[in-house]
């Protein structure tokens, strides 16, 4: 049993996709992996997503699984000689191509990019590292100053600065690896470069009940409607990467403390991700920032937080991890950790599930349980205890195996596979063994449980239980 709240998702790569490899990360701190269909085959990402189905039965703990979809990923074209320098207050052209044979253009295969763009708009090249701003548009293309000059290779992204492109957020390419992923049974699809509600419906009508959706924070214009899109998905995730370059640099961090707010006040998990460990892709350790920078994702309140490169194709996968646990621990170990995400008022909504939820939190506060377990057959009311964040263990309790391994991305819920009770006293006699196996329950301790008579209806919770170890 893991003995802190938060959980670590962990991507999966060369450095860490044999099946040994993902045992040890499992063994070390990770309880969810993700698997970047940027890169890899589906025959690639077949091998894993077993190896950790081997993993999760063989441990006896509920792991996740996250397919996250590489999205409209926009690239200029090619060059002659396989770069272009863009010097500082040159005007250069950009028109709709493959490929530019000449010097001062950039070819874009992207129609929709160019008709969108206006006079004024900034556009950014290879991670935020050279800058134009456009100056004319005419039928055969724009005008740009160069405000950042550098060099630029074939293929390099763009990121189009404060436009909301007429564009899905899925393409081609994530439609056909959305299907396998469903098809191989992942527990998240994540959805990249989410611009608008309207993306998350459209993900959500080819998703249905086949798995949970997180939608990844990358674009300004999904920040502006946060509470919208997140009414609608079943978690986030806090991509730091796209969005620190879309955003003033100044702007992630809180931009960053917003997300999880809005999502701890829904009772969505969320995800800080990228650069958490950076240096660790080389290094052994990390930097004092970067340990700063986990802990305090850590004391806003995050459900989890993800390790990129530093275990796909770092030198140190699971010390990353390692690390990444203490760091975890030390924050919730802090006498004053509650302090920080409790101080936000959290009202509960008018419902049974709420209701049951804050007073399953009050009630282990009061009396010092030992855990709280929760019968569920969709998860839902055990999301809801998470997000009061009781001061003790959740144990999800629930028949099905695939709302087990959804659950293990939330903070503090152990997610246990068991068959509902028959009766009230069954029920009674079954939490008190799975306390004393799963929450290191002793004689004398008290826990709570929480479930819905009759049982095995889902949206019946209705019941809340104080009960003494025996």
């Amino acid at each position: 049993m893991r003995k802190r709240f938060a959980k670590i998702l962990a991507t999966v790569g060369p450095a860490s996709a044999a099946p040994d490899s993902l045992k040890l990360l499992h063994e070390v701190g990770v309880d969810a992996f993700r698997l970047n269909f940027s890169h890899g085959s589906h025959a690639d990402h077949a091998r894993a997503i077993q190896a950790i189905r081997d993993i999760e039965t063989s441990s006896g703990n509920a792991i996740a699984i996250v397919a996250d979809m590489q999205g409209p990923k926009i690239r200029v074209g090619t060059f002659e000689g396989g770069k272009s320098t863009l010097r500082f207050g040159e005007e250069i052209r950009l028109e709709v191509g493959e490929s530019s044979q000449e010097d001062g253009l950039v070819c874009l295969p992207h129609p929709e990019l160019i008709e969108a763009m206006v006079v004024g708009d900034v556009l950014k090249f290879d991670d935020g590292k050279l800058m134009i701003t456009i100056t004319e548009k005419s039928k055969s293309g724009l005008m740009a100053r160069v405000d950042v000059p550098g060099v630029l290779g074939d293929k390099k992204g763009v990121n189009v600065i404060g436009t909301v492109l007429p564009m899905s957020a899925m393409t081609e390419k994530d439609e056909i690896d959305m299907a396998f992923a469903l098809s191989q049974e992942v527990d998240f699809i994540a959805l990249s470069f989410v611009q608008k509600v309207q993306d998350v419906i459209d993900a959500k009508e080819i998703i249905g009940d086949q798995a949970d959706l997180i939608v990844k924070i990358e674009k300004p214009s999904a920040v502006d409607d946060i509470e919208a899109i997140l009414k609608l998905t079943d978690a986030v995730m806090v991509a730091r990467g796209d969005l620190g370059v879309e955003l003033p640099l100044e702007q992630v961090p809180v931009v960053q403390r917003k997300i999880i707010t809005v999502a701890r006040a829904l009772g969505k998990p969320v995800i800080v991700a990228t650069h958490m460990l950076e240096s660790m892709i080389d290094a052994p350790t990390p930097t004092r920032a970067e340990a700063s920078d986990v802990a305090t994702a850590i004391y806003q309140g995050a459900d989890a937080v993800m390790l990129s490169a530093e275990t796909a194709v770092g030198r140190h996968p699971a010390t990353a991890v390692a690390i990444m646990d203490r760091i975890i621990k030390a924050a919730e170990g802090d006498p004053s950790y509650p302090d920080y995400y409790t101080s936000a008022n959290m009202h509960p909504q008018a419902t049974i599930n709420d209701a049951i939820s804050q007073s399953a939190r009050g009630m282990a506060e009061v009396l010092n349980c030992k855990a709280v377990l929760g019968y569920t057959r969709t998860g839902s009311t055990v999301m809801r205890i998470a997000r009061e964040r009781p001061p003790c263990r959740i144990l999800g309790l629930t028949p099905n195996k695939a709302v087990a391994s959804r659950m293990a991305l939330t903070w503090g819920v152990r997610a246990v596979v068991v068959e509902d009770p028959k009766s009230f006293d069954e029920m009674i006699e079954d939490t008190q063994e799975i306390a004393k196996l799963e929450a290191d329950a002793v004689t004398g301790d008290k826990i709570i449980i929480t479930a819905g008579i009759p049982f095995g209806r889902p949206g019946t919770t209705d019941t809340l239980k104080i009960a003494t170890i025996d």
